[in-house]
C-alpha cells in the first residue's frame, strides 16, 4: 500500500486483501515556526566491514546473532522488481538504482510445518538507494490489518512502495511481516492445540515494529558507513498504531512520526467492527438491508448535515453535530411503515432503527438512544475511554458508506456489508473467545477451523468478547496501545503528526479523538502536546481514501502527494510546525479546497465560494 502518497484504490484494496486495513500518508502545508529539531537518529553498532550489494552481505552484516540475511539483489534503473520468475508488462521497474536486503530475525515460534502460527521469526525487507543518492533519511513504512507476507522470503518482494521510496525519494525504507509469513487472517496468533500463541501477538503488536527500525538504521549505517541524520516512520491503520506504539514504547527509534487512522484500541474497535452484523442478525433476521437501501438512509444523512450557506456541500463538515434520524423520516420509510418512499430501497422502521445502532456504536445490550438525545460522539470529547458503561464503542459517522462502497467492487465486506462479516473483526472475536469456529471459514486451526458461528451471538455475548479482549491484553502483547504516556518520546523531541477521515469506513474517528485528548489530559496539556504532536480530522474522507461517504459524487479535497510527510519534516528539521492545512480536490477540472484544522479547531465557514479554503477559517 502506498504511504507516502494518496493510495489508488488497487493499492488499499491489496492492503486489505494481504488482512486488513490500509494505510497512507500524505502531503504539503502552511506552518507557522516553533521548536527545535532533534539531534540525529544513533543507531546500535553494526559491523565495521564495507558492505556491497552482493551475497558478500550475507557473512559481512551481522548486527546479532538473531539476525540472518536471506536476500540480496541490486536492481538498475529500469530493472523489472523481481526475485524470481518472469516480468510481464504490469511488473513494476525500479525508478533508479536500489539494493534490496531481506532479513530474518528470530527466534520465530517453533511448531508443525504449514500451520499459521508456525515461525522461523520477523521478515524484513529493506531498500537501500545507491550511495550517492542516500539523503540520509530512513522512511520506514507501516503495515495493514494483521500484515503478514513475504518481507522474510527469499524469493518474492514485499513492498514496491518501499522501493519506490528509496528510488525516487532517496531514503533508505523498510517494511516488516510483523513475526508471519500466514495470510490466514488472525490464524497465526492461536497455536494448534487452540491456545493464544503469545510469541506472535507480542512479535505483530511491538517488536517486529522494533526490529525493523532497529535493523533499518543498523544496516543504513554499515551500508554507508555513516549513521542516518534522521529516521521517519510513515504509517496508517495498523501502521499508525504501529507509529504510536513505538511513540509509547521505543520513543527513541524514530524522530518523526506519521501515524494516521490509527487502529488503537484493537481488541475494542474490532470487536465493535462486528456489531452491524449481530444487530442483523439479532434484529432483522439475518438479513441485512441492501446495498441500495444503506445508500438511500446514508445520502439523506449527507442531506440533513451538509449545508453550508445554504448550499449542499456533498459530505458532512462535522459529523458530531449530526442527529439524523432516519426513524423519522418519511422519504426513506417504506408506505407500508407510514413512509412516502415506495421504492426497492425503501427501509422498514426496523432497518432504520438498525441503522441507528451501527451509527450511535456498540452496546452491551443492542439498544439505542434517540439521536437528538444522545447521537454517540459526547465520549470521544472526553478523555475518559468508553467500555465500563453500555455504549462499549463508536459507531461510523453518519453519511459514511455503511458497506465500504470503495471496497465491494472488489468482493471486501464493509463492517454492514450485506455479504457477511468484515473478517479481521470475526478472526478477533474468535481469538478473544478462543473458539475458531465463531470465525469465518478463512480462520485456519488444528482444533477446528471456522464455521461462521459468530451469527449466533447475542448481544450480551459479544459484549462479553469485547471484555475478554480487554482482560487478555497481556497475553495479546498489549496489541491495544492506548497508553496515553507520551512523555519520553516528547522528551528526545521526537514529532508526531495524525489524521483521520470522518468518513472512515473501517475505523471510527472518535477513538483516536478520545485518545487525543487522554494524551492531552496525561502530557501536560493541549499546548504542551501541541508542541511535539498534532492531530487533524478530514472530513468526508474515508479510511486512506478520497471519499469514504456514501455520496459517490461528493468532491473531497484531500491531501496531494507527500503533502503530510513534508509537513513532518520540516517539523523535525527545520522546527516549523505545521498549522491549518489547505487540501484540493483530486484529479483535473477546476479544484475544490478546503482548510483542515489543528485539533480541536474546527472548519468554521465565513463568507463566500464554499468550494474555497479562502471561506473558511479554523476556530
Amino acid at each position: 500500500m502506498k504511504t507516502h502518497q494518496p493510495l489508488t484504490v488497487s493499492a488499499i484494496v491489496a492492503a486489505l486483501l494481504a488482512s486488513g486495513c490500509g494505510g497512507g500518508s500524505h502531503g504539503t502545508p502552511s506552518f507557522f515556526g516553533g521548536g527545535n529539531p532533534p539531534g540525529p537518529t544513533v543507531p546500535p553498532p553494526s559491523s565495521a566491514v564495507p558492505l556491497t550489494c552482493d551475497d558478500t552481505l550475507k557473512a559481512n552484516f551481522k548486527p546479532d546473532a538473531n539476525t540472518s540475511v536471506v536476500a540480496v539483489k541490486s536492481f538498475k534503473k529500469g530493472d523489472a522488481l523481481l526475485l524470481s520468475g518472469a516480468a510481464t508488462a504490469s511488473t513494476p521497474v525500479a525508478a533508479n538504482d536500489v539494493c534490496v536486503v531481506k532479513l530474518n530475525v528470530g527466534p520465530g515460534n517453533p511448531g508443525p510445518e504449514g500451520a499459521p502460527s508456525t515461525s522461523p521469526g520477523i521478515g524484513i525487507e529493506i531498500w537501500l538507494p545507491s550511495k550517492t543518492a542516500w539523503n540520509s533519511r530512513v522512511h520506514a513504512l507501516g503495515g495493514g490489518g494483521w500484515q503478514g507476507g513475504v518481507a522474510g522470503s527469499p524469493t518474492a518482494i514485499a513492498s514496491t512502495d518501499a522501493a519506490g521510496v528509496a528510488g525516487k525519494e532517496g531514503a533508505v525504507s523498510s517494511t516488516t511481516d510483523t513475526g508471519h509469513a500466514s495470510l490466514a487472517g488472525g490464524s497465526f496468533a492461536m497455536n494448534p492445540d487452540g491456545s493464544i500463541n503469545k510469541t506472535l501477538w507480542t512479535d505483530f503488536a511491538s517488536r517486529g515494529i522494533h526490529e525493523q527500525a532497529v535493523k533499518t538504521k543498523a544496516l543504513a549505517t554499515a551500508y554507508y558507513g555513516t549513521a542516518p541524520k534522521y529516521a521517519y516512520w510513515d504509517g496508517g491503520s495498523t501502521g499508525g498504531r504501529q507509529g504510536l506504539n513505538l511513540a509509547q514504547n521505543h520513543p527513541t527509534d524514530f524522530d518523526g512520526i506519521i501515524a494516521n487512522y490509527p487502529a488503537i484500541n484493537w481488541s475494542r474497535f474490532i470487536t465493535a467492527e462486528l456489531y452491524p452484523q449481530i444487530v442483523f442478525q439479532r434484529d432483522l433476521g439475518g438479513v441485512a438491508p441492501t446495498q441500495a437501501q444503506q445508500d438511500l438512509v446514508s445520502n439523506a444523512a449527507v442531506a440533513a448535515c451538509d449545508l453550508v450557506a445554504g448550499q449542499h456541500l456533498g459530505y458532512v463538515l462535522d459529523p458530531a453535530s449530526c442527529t439524523y434520524d432516519p426513524t423519522a423520516d418519511l422519504a426513506v420509510l417504506c408506505t407500508a411503515d407510514g413512509g412516502t418512499n415506495g421504492t426497492i430501497a425503501c427501509v422498514t422502521k426496523a432497518q432504520a432503527t438498525a441503522i441507528n445502532k451501527i451509527w450511535y456504536g456498540m452496546t452491551a445490550d443492542g439498544s439505542v438512544p434517540s439521536p437528538a438525545t444522545d447521537n454517540g460522539w459526547s465520549p470521544a470529547s472526553s478523555s475518559v475511554l468508553l467500555g465500563s458503561a453500555n455504549q462499549r464503542w463508536y459507531g461510523l459517522t453518519r453519511g459514511t458508506s455503511l458497506y465500504a462502497a470503495m471496497f465491494a467492487p472488489f468482493g471486501l465486506n464493509g463492517l454492514a456489508s450485506p455479504n457477511g462479516a468484515f473478517p479481521i473483526a470475526s478472526d478477533q472475536v474468535a481469538l478473544e473467545l478462543q473458539n475458531p469456529t465463531v470465525a469465518d471459514p478463512s480462520f485456519v486451526n488444528a482444533t477446528g477451523n471456522g464455521q461462521s458461528l459468530w451469527k449466533q451471538l447475542s448481544y450480551a455475548q459479544l459484549s462479553n468478547a469485547y471484555d475478554r479482549g480487554v482482560t487478555l491484553q497481556a497475553e495479546f502483547g498489549n496489541i491495544n496501545t492506548d497508553n496515553p504516556d507520551l512523555s519520553a518520546f516528547k522528551n528526545r523531541g521526537g514529532k508526531m503528526l495524525t489524521w483521520h477521515g470522518l468518513a472512515d469506513e473501517l475505523i471510527m474517528p472518535q477513538g483516536t479523538v478520545n485518545y487525543y485528548n487522554s494524551v492531552v489530559a496525561r502530557n501536560g496539556g493541549l499546548s504542551d502536546v501541541q508542541a511535539f504532536y498534532r492531530l487533524y480530522l478530514v472530513p468526508g474522507a474515508g479510511h486512506g481514501n478520497p471519499n469514504g461517504t456514501s455520496n459517490p459524487g461528493a468532491e473531497v479535497p484531500y491531501f496531494t502527494p507527500t503533502q503530510f510527510y513534508d509537513a513532518l519534516t520540516a517539523w523535525v528539521e527545520k522546527g516549523t510546525g505545521p498549522d491549518a492545512l489547505t487540501l484540493q480536490t483530486p484529479g483535473g477540472g477546476a479544484a475544490k479546497t478546503r482548510p483542515i484544522c489543528v485539533y480541536p479547531k474546527k472548519i468554521t465557514y465565513t463568507s463566500g465560494d464554499i468550494g474555497s479554503a479562502a471561506s473558511y477559517t479554523c476556530s
